[in-house]
C-alpha cells in the first residue's frame, strides 16, 4: 500500500511519555523485547498463518510485526501504524536488516483518527500496551475503527498488562501505585489499580467491537534476577520511572523522596534474588462473517 503522502500531526500530549527523546525509543525496545519473550505473538490464535493481511496499531518499534514476518513466511502483507517518526524509521531499519522490509511496511498515521486503510481489509488486527496513549473516552471511536477495516472473520486483539503488585521490591510496587494513581489521573485507566485497564478488554470489545466469542487469556508473568527476560524488565522499569517522571509530577502528588525511592528501586531489582509476578491480559474476538457492510 503506498504510504499517505500527508504526515498527521504528532499528539504527544495524550502520550504518557512526552519528550519521545532516544531514551524512549531505548525503552520501547527493550519493552517490546520483553514482551517478546514472556508473551509469544499470537500464542491463543490456532493457526496464525491463515492470516494474509495484518496490522499492528501503535506499533512502536516493530518487533512484533518483524518477529511475525520471520516466524510465517507465508504471510504476504503486515503493516505497522504509528503517530511517531523517530519510531517508525527505527522500524524500517529494523525490517530491512532482517530482510522483511518487502512484505512488511510501516505507516506513520493517528490511530485515534480515522485509520487510513480500505474497510474490510485485514484478517487481523493487533494492539498493545495501548494505555500509554489512549483515554478510556477513546476506545469507543479506535474499536469502531477497527471493525470497519477488519474483513469478515477476521479477529481483533487487544493486549495490556497489570501494574506490578507483588514484587520482592517494595519501592518497584510503592511506584508502581504512583503510575496507577497518575494514570486514572489522566484518564488512561478506568480504576486506580493494578488492573484498571486489561479488566476492561473483554467488555470494550463486546460493547463496542461488535464481535463475536470475545474469549480472555491471561499470561501469569514473573521476571526474576539472572534471567534475560528478568533483565529486560528491570531496565524497562529503570527507564518508565525516569522518563515518565513529568507525567507522574503532573497527574499525582510525588512524595519528597521520589529520588530516594527510585534509587531504592534500582538497588532492590539488581539483587540476586529479585522477583516480581503480574500478569498481561490478551483479548480477542471475530468479527461476524454475516456482518457485511
Amino acid at each position: 500500500m503506498p504510504i499517505p503522502s500527508k504526515f498527521p500531526q504528532e499528539r504527544p500530549s495524550t502520550y504518557a511519555i512526552q519528550d519521545r527523546s532516544k531514551e524512549e525509543l531505548t525503552r520501547l525496545r527493550v519493552q517490546d523485547e520483553a514482551a517478546a519473550m514472556t508473551l509469544g505473538l499470537v500464542p491463543e490464535q490456532p493457526d496464525p498463518a491463515r492470516f494474509q493481511r495484518v496490522l499492528d496499531v501503535a506499533c512502536g518499534t516493530g518487533g512484533w510485526l518483524i518477529r511475525m514476518a520471520k516466524t510465517y513466511p507465508t504471510i504476504p502483507l503486515l503493516i505497522g501504524a504509528d503517530i511517531s517518526q523517530r519510531t517508525l524509521d527505527y522500524a524500517r531499519a529494523q525490517a530491512r536488516e532482517h530482510r522483511v522490509s518487502d512484505r512488511v511496511e510501516f505507516h506513520q498515521m493517528d490511530a485515534q483518527h480515522r485509520l487510513e486503510f480500505p474497510a474490510e481489509f485485514f484478517d487481523l488486527i493487533n494492539q498493545r500496551f495501548a494505555m500509554s496513549y489512549l483515554r478510556t473516552w477513546d476506545w469507543p471511536k479506535l474499536l469502531q475503527e477497527f471493525y470497519r477495516v477488519a474483513k469478515p472473520g477476521g479477529v481483533i486483539r487487544l493486549t495490556e498488562g497489570d501494574f506490578p503488585a507483588d514484587s520482592s521490591s517494595p519501592a518497584l510496587v510503592h511506584l508502581s501505585r504512583l503510575m496507577a494513581q497518575a494514570a486514572y489521573q489522566a484518564g488512561h485507566i478506568f480504576a486506580p489499580n493494578q488492573n484498571g485497564i486489561s479488566g476492561e478488554l473483554g467488555r470494550l470489545l463486546q460493547q463496542y467491537g461488535e464481535l463475536e466469542d470475545v474469549q480472555i487469556y491471561v499470561h501469569a508473568v514473573e521476571h526474576r534476577a539472572g534471567t534475560v527476560d528478568g533483565q529486560l524488565f528491570i531496565e524497562d522499569e529503570k527507564h518508565i520511572f525516569r522518563t515518565g517522571l513529568p507525567f507522574l509530577q503532573k497527574w499525582t502528588r510525588l512524595p519528597d523522596n521520589y529520588e530516594e525511592l527510585y534509587q531504592q528501586m534500582i538497588c532492590e531489582l539488581e539483587r540476586p534474588n529479585f522477583v516480581t509476578a503480574t500478569h498481561v491480559v490478551t483479548a480477542w474476538g471475530t468479527r461476524s462473517l454475516s456482518q457485511v457492510s
